[in-house]
Parts: structure tokens; C-alpha cells; sequence
């Protein structure tokens, strides 16, 4: 099943990846990395994660205090946000 990310969750990745760099070399790689495994299980078991909120499912990232929110449909998953475990739950919550 194909991954689609979109903007708004790509625009959370790029500002985790930056702050991880900023903190040390290496970090936001780091980051992509475990991100990009996580996204690798999702697609082959969506279903695996709980539903948070109405039909939006959150797979916790390993390592990073980082959750990927997304929708399950027929034929594609969509990554609707990318956030931080203390982030406020309205800011994804209002992305469609």
C-alpha cells in the first residue's frame, strides 16, 4: 500500500530533523532514519496501531518522543501529522 505524506506532516519532519541537527551532528539522520523504519512497518501492517481519534491512528516513534498520525484508506495511507508527544492534540487533530 502506498504512503502518501503530506505537507503539513512533511513540514513537521523537516522542523524535527533541524532541531535534532542543531543539537548535535548526526541526530536529525538519526531521526530520519527511525522515522523511515517506522514508516516501512506501517505500510506493511496499518492496521497494527490504534485508532486515537475518529479514524486517525498514531504509531510511536522508537527512540524519539515522536508519534506519525495517519489515515488508513483502500489503497493508501495518509500521514497527516508528525509530533511531538507534548505537542498540543487540537494542532493535528484540525488537519484534514
Amino acid at each position: 500500500m502506498q504512503i502518501v505524506i503530506r505537507p503539513a506532516a512533511a513540514a513537521d519532519i523537516e522542523d524535527a530533523f533541524v532541531w535534532y541537527e542543531q543539537q548535535r551532528s548526526g541526530l536529525g539522520a538519526g531521526f530520519l532514519k527511525i522515522l523511515g523504519d517506522a514508516l516501512i512497518a506501517i505500510q506493511r501492517a496499518p492496521q497494527l496501531h490504534p485508532v486515537i481519534h475518529r479514524d486517525t491512528r498514531r504509531a510511536l516513534i522508537r527512540r524519539f518522543p515522536y508519534g506519525i498520525y495517519y489515515r488508513i484508506y483502500p489503497d493508501l495511507i495518509v500521514v497527516v501529522a508528525c509530533m511531538h508527544g507534548r505537542r498540543d492534540p487540537r494542532r493535528w487533530q484540525a488537519r484534514s
